[in-house]
């Protein structure tokens, strides 16, 4: 969601926040600003809209300070604008904050009583006014940070900057990350190690209820208790060469096609290849040789992957998979057991559901694994073993090589579970595995057809509806698919088990609905091409994906045919995720949308 930078420099700062910030814009956002000390005064530059709006406003008045705060907003209490951006000041005061103050409107009431008047619509000015009564009544301001923190009811990341306080900088995690930067007489804070790859690789994460008060030759960190703890300094890998586009026109369409590449990377964490075995690192704390269930939970595309895992793993392993978006597995009580195995999947391991539905798990008993991006992240940190997922940064808001990087994780890991449960054969075991060794070189099979996908999106683009069918692990894809759409081009659209459409969906086709049948050549081929041709004869647009033989035994019922090549099953799902992402690319290119950030998307949702 929102970014954070905090700088504590030896040189000009508004510069560098705003670069830091550009590096966060993968987050999503609709204003930004900076705020800086100048002679001891806060300065502050807000604008709506994108970062080159804020560029523009410091080139016409410039901040020359060393010591500064930078964010770039996503709305939630109060709409786009400039007053709502922050950081917002009140007095000596000003902070920048990631998250959502729950009981604002009792804290709105409360600043009222002493005077304070505020200037905009948000949750965030509440607590600089919090603050900063704190310091006219004579508290020093860590003292004042220590007092107003316990009264923030919600999730937040804060980092605050102080009037005439030129070596300070305050900040604080519950629920939303923040990160320490170290440097060499200079001392950061970001909301990610990638908002601080220019400045360090050296890094500690804040864990859940710290604070931390910053100097640039030192940083103490206390917890929730306010008492003073040591926390890990770690390295971070990633560089800020890793945030350039290259030849690519845009962050999504560079990630789609390193696929190959990162597939490859992640599969070579959990695959002996020689021997064709999966070898997951740390696969006995799931037990799996003991539990009854498998829990499942994540949000959006990732939820999706988790879709797919079932049906793997209850293929593979017979092992029941109960699953459910974190959302609403968070509040719905779920019966979880002493020692049964829940994973939680999530690119940026910080999704604020995915976290507390992990917490719950926690809670009662079960066994904690991740399937994350992030090794740094709180998922991970809170997990008692991590599925890493090699894709590398993922610009893009829409997921699309952490997507099919957490598919080839949750295959190995379906495929290790039946061997374990003894419900697959070593012989079985090496030709699953040796069907995923092949992924790398199917994915570039699969994204030479993007000459024919980009052909047909420019049809799609005119379309107002669009729906997408697939059964078995092709009916997720399907949700993948309509998801895709809708969040890149603004299209509605619906994904469907194919056996569905006669209850229901089937009224809605026309000669103007795109739909989009995702189907292999597999053992349930025919049934998918029975509904194709009901939706033929009701004048649908069939956009048929599928292999040479599928193709040739469709006939001339679909109006384009997307031809991928011919892939084992268990491999299907990866590979097919591949011309659904193109197709929802180029419709959007087409249209004109922001590919990388579209309207009203973070890139992660670290509040509820």
């Amino acid at each position: 969601m929102c970014g954070i930078v905090g700088i504590l420099g030896q040189t000009e700062v508004a510069p560098r926040l705003v670069d830091a910030l550009k590096r966060l814009e993968y987050r999503g956002y609709d204003s930004a600003g900076v705020a800086v000390l100048i002679d001891g005064k806060l300065e502050r530059r807000r604008e709506e809209g994108k970062l080159r709006n804020l560029d523009a406003a410091l080139e016409r008045l410039p901040l020359a300070g060393t010591s500064g705060i930078g964010h770039t907003r996503w709305a939630t209490h109060g709409g786009p604008s400039t007053r709502n951006a922050h950081p917002h000041v009140a007095g000596r005061v000003a902070v920048v904050h990631n998250g959502i103050i729950e009981n604002y409107l009792e804290l709105r009431a409360e600043i009222e009583t002493f005077g304070a008047v505020p200037e905009s619509d948000t949750d965030t000015e509440m607590v600089a006014h919090l603050v900063n009564r704190q310091l006219e009544l004579g508290k020093t301001p860590r003292e004042a940070v220590a007092e107003v923190l316990p009264r923030l009811h919600g999730a937040f990341a804060l980092a605050f900057l102080f009037a005439g306080e030129e070596d300070l900088l305050i900040g604080a995690r519950k629920g939303s990350p923040l990160a320490v930067g170290h440097g060499d007489g200079e001392m950061f804070f970001g909301s990610d190690a990638i908002a601080l790859s220019p400045f360090t690789d050296r890094i500690t994460y804040l864990e859940e209820g710290d604070w931390a008060v910053l100097t640039r030759s030192s940083v103490e960190i206390f917890d929730a208790a306010n008492a003073p703890v040591t926390r890990a300094e770690s390295r971070s890998s990633v560089t800020a060469a890793l945030m350039d586009k290259g030849n690519y026109r845009h962050f999504m369409a560079k990630e789609i096609h390193e696929q190959p590449e990162v597939l490859g990377h992640t599969l070579s964490r959990y695959i002996d290849f020689g021997a064709r075995k999966a070898a997951v690192p740390g696969i006995e704390h799931a037990g799996f040789d003991k539990i009854n269930r498998l829990i499942i939970s994540a949000c959006g595309t990732a939820y999706i992957a988790g879709l797919v895992a079932k049906y793997w793993f209850e293929k593979y392993a017979r092992l029941p998979v109960e699953i459910d978006v974190a959302s609403e597995f968070r509040y719905r009580e779920t019966p979880v057991s002493d020692g049964e195995f829940a994973l939680f999947i999530s690119q940026s391991g910080e999704t604020a559901d995915t976290l507390a539905s992990l917490r719950y798990c926690k809670e009662n008993g079960a066994r904690i694994g991740a399937v994350v991006n992030v090794p740094e992240s709180t998922i991970a940190r809170e997990a008692d073993v991590v599925f890493q997922t090699i894709a590398g940064p993922e610009i893009g808001v829409a997921s699309t090589k952490a997507f099919t990087c957490q598919l080839a994780v949750l295959a190995v890991l379906a495929v290790q579970a039946g061997r374990i449960r003894g419900t697959l054969s070593a012989e079985q075991e090496a030709s699953l595995i040796g069907a995923l060794t092949e992924v790398p070189g199917y994915a570039v099979q699969a994204l030479k057809r993007e000459v024919d996908v980009e052909r047909l999106s420019q049809s799609l683009a005119k379309a107002s509806n669009a729906l997408y069918l697939g059964r078995g692990t092709n009916f997720p894809l399907a949700l993948e698919g309509a998801l895709k759409l809708k969040e890149l081009s603004y299209i509605h659209a619906e994904g469907y088990a194919a056996g569905e459409l006669k209850h229901g969906p089937i009224a809605l086709i026309d000669e103007n609905m795109p739909v989009f049948v995702i189907a292999p050549h597999d053992s349930i081929y025919a049934k998918t091409v029975s509904n194709m041709q009901e939706v033929a004869a009701r004048g649908g647009r069939i956009v048929l994906i599928t292999d040479a033989k599928g193709a040739a035994e469709s006939g001339d019922t679909a109006g384009n045919v997307v031809v991928m090549p011919d892939v084992p099953e268990i491999v299907a799902p990866i590979i097919y995720a591949l011309p659904v992402q193109m197709i929802s690319y180029h419709t959007a290119v087409f249209m004109g949308t922001d590919v990388d950030q579209p309207r009203n998307l973070a890139k992660s949702v670290t509040v509820e």
